[in-house]
């Protein structure tokens, strides 16, 4: 799937009160890069695993006793059993993972293989297709932003707002913007986690909301901090979990304009590399048009196209029946090893 960006090269740039400037931005390359679900959703699971802590449960857990099995030919399970007596504990099974205070099956261990190696081609490639899916309305919309009364898709806005020093200023350009909606809708979504999650520090849960990138933060960062559900960023450090949130692309981000520009100096474009990056080059979509029914079903696709000949055996639509007895080529359909025997009978009767 390719962004349908490409038939509009230029963006409008916003200032603070939501009207459209006369300075335009051509469109980076990025938005360009085919969009692929399944390499964002694969590279996003991986990062996830680099996140975690090893962790494992004590190697003397379950075993702290002098349990030991009874034998044979006293009508119990062979399982070790706790020594003494006078006490419930007395008799009682133990070690085994089925046993009350045993030992778990499996025990975790520190050496477990946590971690996942990713390629670097494979990270800029994900991080490349979810940002061309960030442009497309379609899909910011299926992951539930609101964003029917933004102006256009990427919203590029001017460079003032990265010299914000108050949150009330940044919560005034999301309203004008008509951005506020998306964060309003995040913050309503507040619930209670369900589990134990309840007793670390995430007791609570919310949906995401809109990703500020920024160039350079001159404040900016600090302002917008303190609205809930929204998240900042700068072009620099961009990281799939953040743009492709869940490893699901489409999310709804709002560009400054020289954090828009600075795009191409990253990430190049198809037929250029980048300045930042060596050894890359965005890759090229397979089908320059996805609509593959009208190409086929085009004039030009038709005209030398050769017509469809019937198979003898498929005329009418009737399926000839198989008889091995008389047709070697359908004894090799049943028996393949059929021609091997025959080439045996024949040298025999031949030696005679």
């Amino acid at each position: 799937m390719t962004s349908l960006l490409a038939v509009r090269p230029l963006i409008s740039v916003y200032n603070e009160e939501n009207e459209k400037t006369e300075t335009t931005v051509k469109l980076p390359g990025v938005f360009k890069c085919p969009i692929r679900p399944d390499i964002i959703d694969k590279t996003h699971q991986q990062m996830r695993l680099n996140k975690r802590q090893p962790y494992a449960v004590n190697k003397y857990a379950g075993h702290q006793t002098s349990a030991e099995s009874w034998g044979t030919g006293r009508a119990v399970a062979r399982i070790p059993r706790v020594r003494g007596g006078g006490t419930h504990r007395s008799g009682q099974g133990a070690f085994g993972n089925m046993c009350r205070g045993g030992r778990m099956f499996a025990p975790t261990k520190v050496w477990r293989r946590w971690h996942r190696l990713i390629g670097k081609k494979q990270k800029r490639f994900a991080l490349s297709s979810a940002i061309a899916a960030t442009g497309v309305p379609a899909l910011v919309m299926s992951k539930g932003h609101r964003i029917e009364g933004v102006n256009e898709i990427p919203l590029v806005v001017s460079d003032n707002i990265q010299s914000y020093q108050k949150t009330k200023q940044a919560v005034a350009f999301l309203k004008k913007s008509a951005a506020w909606l998306d964060v309003q809708k995040a913050i309503d979504s507040k619930s209670t986690r369900a589990g134990k999650g309840k007793n670390r520090a995430s007791k609570f849960k919310s949906k995401r909301g809109p990703l500020l990138i920024f160039e350079k933060d001159e404040g900016c960062e600090r302002a917008f901090a303190n609205i809930p559900c929204l998240s900042t960023l700068s072009v620099y450090s961009l990281d799939l979990t953040w743009v492709a949130p869940g490893g699901h692309a489409g999310r709804f981000v709002i560009w400054t304009e020289s954090a828009f520009k600075a795009l191409d100096r990253i990430y190049g474009s198809i037929e250029e590399k980048p300045e930042l990056k060596t050894k890359w080059n965005l890759p090229a979509p397979i089908m320059s048009n996805t609509d593959l029914g009208s190409i086929i079903n085009s004039e030009e696709i038709q005209k030398v196209l050769r017509p469809a000949i019937p198979r003898p055996d498929k005329i009418n639509n009737k399926r000839r029946k198989l008889n091995p007895l008389k047709r070697i080529k359908d004894m090799l359909k049943l028996n393949p090893y059929a021609s091997i025997e025959k080439e045996a009978a024949d040298a025999a009767k031949a030696g005679k």
